[in-house]
């Protein structure tokens, strides 16, 4: 009977130490087990197209116009994709400055909401986009308290703006490029603009991204009737930026930048207002701001 027991007490240590062999044998291999199939999410997309940001901004220019003082804004994008090439747009984005100011004896205030939509084509060398945008202005373009009666038959005095534009975005080696040319159909102005950025990848999180932007303006938003030149170059703002890259879908983008003003938007000021009648308080200037965007 002790003969039988460590018979059996052989086999079974003899058992075991092959198993463990193989298992060692398995796991020390350059082969690694298949890992175990994800289960399906059941999700009728994976990601929805969408991003969503805010952000803040010492100064809001708007194609090299001045708007406003300490600007808070979000927006909404969503592309739908129609086929492999072609996707269509939508978006939309509300801002307001976060206090109002003094110029002169007139309070100034600005809040405004753009929305717009619009198709891309991605034809390999340059993605070309046709798009419509859709401008309110709720305390009118000039953000004064009596803009629409001091500005009255001037741009300044509108509450909204329709405009159809054309644009391209294309890249040259590491180097960025766009370009755009929009119509207004509410002030019968034009205008153009080219931009170039360069991101330099620093970490895997972490991006610096110098940027400069040039436009012009076709009798866009200025007051030749008050000394302001109808047509011209409007500005030219060299940028840097640094997108932080936080999680896979969520990046925080601080920026400085110095807006330069050019023919169109030098500070001119018409006699009948006594405020600057193409917008700009400052020929030159630094400004800059944070965003957050999240892709989901």
């Amino acid at each position: 009977m002790k003969s039988m027991t460590s018979v059996i007490t052989k086999s079974a240590l003899v058992l075991a130490a092959c198993a463990s062999m193989n298992a060692f044998a398995g796991t020390s291999s350059g082969k690694a087990p298949a890992p175990a199939p994800e289960p399906e999410s059941g999700a009728l997309f994976d990601t929805l197209g969408a991003t969503l940001e805010v952000g803040y901004d010492t100064r809001y220019y708007w194609r090299g116009l001045y708007r406003a003082d300490n600007t808070v804004w979000a927006g909404l994008s969503l592309s739908v994709p129609l086929t492999e090439q072609l996707s269509l747009g939508f978006g939309a984005v509300y801002t307001d400055s976060v206090d109002g100011s003094q110029i002169g004896s007139q309070s100034f205030d600005y809040s405004e909401l753009d929305l717009s939509t619009g198709l891309t084509y991605d034809a390999g060398f340059a993605k070309i986009g046709l798009v419509y945008n859709r401008y309110t202005y709720f305390d009118t373009f000039t953000g004064l308290s009596d803009g629409v009666s001091r500005l009255e038959g001037t741009e300044g005095g509108i509450t909204g703006a329709n405009e159809v534009g054309l644009t391209l975005a294309t890249s040259v080696g590491p180097v960025n490029f766009t370009a755009g040319y929009w119509y207004n159909f509410t002030i019968g102005g034009s205008y153009a603009q080219v931009g170039a950025e360069l991101p330099i990848e620093i970490t895997s999180w972490l991006s610096i991204v110098p940027a400069v932007q040039l436009g012009y303006g076709f009798d866009y938003f200025t007051a030749p009737q008050l000394g302001a030149a109808s047509s011209g170059l409007t500005h030219v703002i060299p940028s840097i930026s640094a997108p932080i890259k936080l999680t896979k879908t969520a990046t925080l983008t601080p920026y400085i930048a110095y807006n330069i003003s050019l023919d169109s938007r030098h500070n001119t000021f018409g006699a009948a207002t006594g405020i600057p009648v193409n917008g700009n308080a400052q020929d030159n200037e630094i400004f800059g701001g944070v965003k957050l965007s999240v892709n989901f």
